[in-house]
């Protein structure tokens, strides 16, 4: 009989994706491959009493729609309150009369999906008022582990429980988060008490919990995590990928150097673009991420007396070009745009203060671009000699940096071969290894490369 592993929809809900979101459905993706019977948790909107297909068809509704009347307010102040006690699961049905076609980048790898109403902003308001680790069940019985992809105030009894501690950057760099610190570390030194084991992403990471939470060594492992861009998009024929960057962005093939990611203080952009800036290299510097808090002080020296405005060619894609057109902004691109636009690219400049893994700059390597990273946190274990590896905080050696990367064609083949080594060597295979052993150590047993999983 197939081990029935449990992982939390989370970060899965989110419309745009997180880097905790893509690991949480590679691990869907590689406990499928390894043999598992996989089951997901999400939080949406939708009521148990409901009939199977209204369940399915509010599951992938847009949750904007819903309006908040005052007796869904307090019904969910009533679920708050009693957040684990005859939790009302509802099992969603997938299928088929919804076309979900749309979805496909976004689902996990599952066998069944439930759902629990407000499940994880009803937990985290728990703890926030009690501190207490919310239990949840679900029919038939426990699942063989519960595998949390975040620190979720969350548990399964009668399973074996696993959390995932991506890092502990709200502890290592407060200033560049906003999460509320005494209430996290409360939260991370009770997961760790209560857990089975503690999973994390890089050595770095481990050690920050091991020396931060007090963590004994043997109960937390590092399985790193997988770089998996999907074949038909990384493949993708040189000659399309050009004509889609061209059309969509309006650059040349090799004609850019980029960022991508989220516009927040971790992200070090700030600095990216006085270096960069100050460099004098002419060929444009491509930020494409989301504005999140701060997000004007990182941007802060880009000077909009010089900002051009471009309609949106293709795809929802939206431009914005700055000092001259050497800067350009894009908020936006559909995933199947940005593989494209990563291989395009000169390089990636991807400067982070800190990270626990560093997918970004992964995930730019697999695909044979050269990369301009940090030397701090995960990133020199996870990049390897592959990248240019300067201190985020000299701006001096990231403008040589960027110099270089900008002006030495025999560097950049040498980088795009060494980095697609690099990233081999955290291959779905690899990872489905590390998984194993960490499960084999609970009691459950896996198969890696046993399976081939689809979605649904």
């Amino acid at each position: 009989m197939r081990p029935r592993i449990l992982i939390d929809g989370f970060n899965l809900a989110l419309e745009h994706g997180t880097g905790v979101s893509t690991y949480a459905r590679n691990l869907s993706y590689r406990l499928g491959a390894s043999g598992a019977a996989v089951e997901v948790l999400y939080g949406r909107n939708v009521n148990p009493d409901w009939s199977p297909l209204m369940r399915e068809v509010a599951f992938f509704d847009d949750p904007a729609i819903e309006r908040s009347t005052f007796l869904r307010r307090m019904r969910r102040l009533r679920q708050t309150v009693f957040a684990g006690y005859r939790e009302r699961v509802a099992e969603i049905p997938v299928t088929g009369q919804v076309v979900t076609n749309g979805f496909a980048n976004r689902l996990p790898h599952f066998d069944r999906l439930w759902n629990v109403e407000d499940v994880f902003t009803r937990a985290h308001n728990r703890f926030k008022f009690r501190s207490r680790i919310v239990p949840l069940r679900l029919p038939p019985g426990p699942a063989a582990i519960a595998h949390w992809t975040y620190p979720l105030p969350l548990r399964m009894p009668g399973a074996r429980n696993i959390y995932t501690f991506h890092d502990l950057v709200p502890l290592r760099l407060p200033f560049t988060t906003l999460d509320q610190k005494r209430r996290y570390y409360r939260l991370c030194r009770m997961l760790l008490d209560q857990a089975d084991h503690i999973v994390t992403v890089s050595e770095a990471s481990r050690r920050d919990i091991i020396s931060l939470l007090g963590a004994p060594p043997e109960k937390v492992t590092n399985t790193y995590q997988s770089v998996e861009i999907p074949p038909n998009l990384a493949n993708k024929p040189q000659a399309v990928a050009r004509d889609e960057v061209r059309g969509a962005f309006g650059m040349g093939w090799k004609g850019y150097h980029l960022f991508f990611g989220a516009i927040e203080p971790k992200k070090n952009l700030g600095r990216l673009i006085e270096a960069y800036l100050a460099s004098g290299v002419t060929t444009p510097l491509v930020i494409l991420g989301k504005q999140a808090w701060k997000s004007d002080l990182e941007l802060r020296l880009l000077d909009a007396k010089h900002v051009r405005k471009s309609p949106p060619p293709l795809g929802g894609v939206r431009l914005r070009k700055e000092n001259g057109g050497r800067v350009i902004l894009l908020d936006y691109a559909p995933f199947r745009l940005l593989v494209s636009l990563i291989r395009g690219a000169k390089s990636v400049l991807f400067p982070s203060l800190y990270e626990g893994f560093g997918l970004p700059a992964l995930e730019a390597m697999s695909l044979g671009t050269p990369v301009l990273t940090s030397n701090t946190s995960s990133l020199p274990e996870v990049v390897g000699d592959a990248a240019v590896k300067v201190n985020p905080y000299d701006i001096r050696a990231m403008v040589e940096g960027i110099r270089v990367l900008d002006g030495d064609e025999e560097l950049r083949e040498h980088l795009s071969l060494a980095g697609r080594q690099q990233a081999a060597l955290f291959s779905a295979a690899a990872y489905e290894r590390r998984l194993a052993e960490v499960y084999a150590r609970l009691g459950v047993t896996l198969e890696p490369g046993s399976a081939e999983p689809s979605t649904g």
